[in-house]
């Protein structure tokens, strides 16, 4: 097999926008209900990657970089998770292109120079797909760990759709790999030789700090949460150092032993077993479950798209900011029997 290098920008190779955008190629159709990634892309197991998702996506130098000069997500991190998970899962399932084009240009004004002196911008499309490559790979991922059951021809058809996927966006093709085989040694390649830790990646990490979710303020006091979080700290950063590959574990100096992987392994079952025991539309974020509802004729497939409950959405100071994601139809169907919103 031909190993694969990555392009990797050079400080004179900036995101350009004549070169590094581009339609949607015909060749690649939009996912519907019958693909794998539908399949197991917006299960609410995968809340558990939460911590790995943001952790890998800022072990990149320059995605570290944009988060750490720009980002607001360390303010209001719970928020920033919650209403980003609608625009994300809606590239999958809105089956229209003009979503993947929001969720690029929320990142068009996202550009810097590094402490070394490389200009870094969150659009360079080597950025902007390794943070896409960490959202469709999380789907083997979570479903080796934590289930449904995953076979190799499911792994090969996530990987196919991804570029699909991908495509949404409107940005450069250029980093994608063209095969399966191809994706495994890219992954491999930026865990060993590209990725950093950062403080952006620790600050990840570390929930001890964090106010309860927006969900919980009305009811859990703050002394209860303090009481916990650091319970939970430890669970979070354990399923996450066991979702690692081990190149990254070495390089974040945790530790893995075989009774750590043991009970990784029926802690995965577990979830699986638990999980099972719901209904599937209870499986489901808000907007996965709003696009089956869509398909199987529940909802009318003309209603507005669900947005985002306005609880999670950013202050009024910075809503015109353009790094936020903020509809402004966020509570437009609020009052619509099919309404189910988290």
């Amino acid at each position: 097999m031909t190993a694969v290098t990555p392009h990797l920008p050079t400080a004179d190779d900036a995101f350009d926008p004549d070169r590094d955008t581009a339609p949607v190629p015909a060749e690649l159709p939009m996912l519907g209900p019958d693909s794998a990634t539908w399949k197991f892309f917006g299960d609410w197991r995968g809340m558990l990657m939460g911590l790995w998702s943001g952790s890998m996506q800022n072990m990149h130098p320059k995605l570290a970089a944009g988060v750490w000069d720009h980002s607001d997500f360390f303010g209001e991190r719970w928020e920033r998770l919650m209403r980003s998970l609608y625009p994300i899962s809606g590239v999958v399932f809105d089956r229209t292109p003009e979503t993947g084009r929001e969720v690029r240009d929320y990142h068009l004004t996202i550009k810097g120079t590094m402490d070394n002196g490389e200009r870094y911008h969150a659009l360079d499309p080597d950025v902007f797909y390794w943070a896409h490559a960490t959202f469709w790979y999380g789907n083997v991922r979570c479903a080796e760990a934590f289930g449904p059951p995953i076979t190799e021809a499911d792994k090969r058809a996530l990987f196919e759709e991804s570029r699909g996927w991908y495509a949404q966006y409107g940005v450069s093709m250029r980093p994608c790999p063209d095969t399966y085989e191809e994706f495994l040694e890219y992954w491999d390649h930026m865990c060993r030789h590209v990725l950093r830790d950062h403080a952006a990646v620790r600050t990840v990490l570390d929930i001890t700090q964090l106010p309860p979710p927006p969900w919980m303020r009305a009811w859990m006091p703050k002394w209860l949460w303090r009481k916990q979080v650091t319970v939970v700290q430890r669970l979070f950063l354990w399923i996450t150092t066991g979702l690692y590959d081990e190149p990254v574990r070495e390089m974040m100096e945790l530790s893995w032993t075989d009774a750590d992987q043991r009970r990784f392994r029926l802690f995965g079952k577990a979830v699986n077993t638990a999980m099972n025991l719901l209904p599937k539309r209870y499986r489901l974020h808000p907007r996965p479950r709003d696009a089956y509802d869509r398909v199987s004729g529940r909802v009318p497939a003309d209603a507005p798209l669900l947005e985002t409950p306005t609880r999670n959405l950013p202050s009024a100071a910075e809503r015109d900011n353009p790094i936020h994601y903020c509809p402004v139809s966020a509570q437009r169907r609020a009052n619509l029997p099919w309404q189910s919103n988290t």
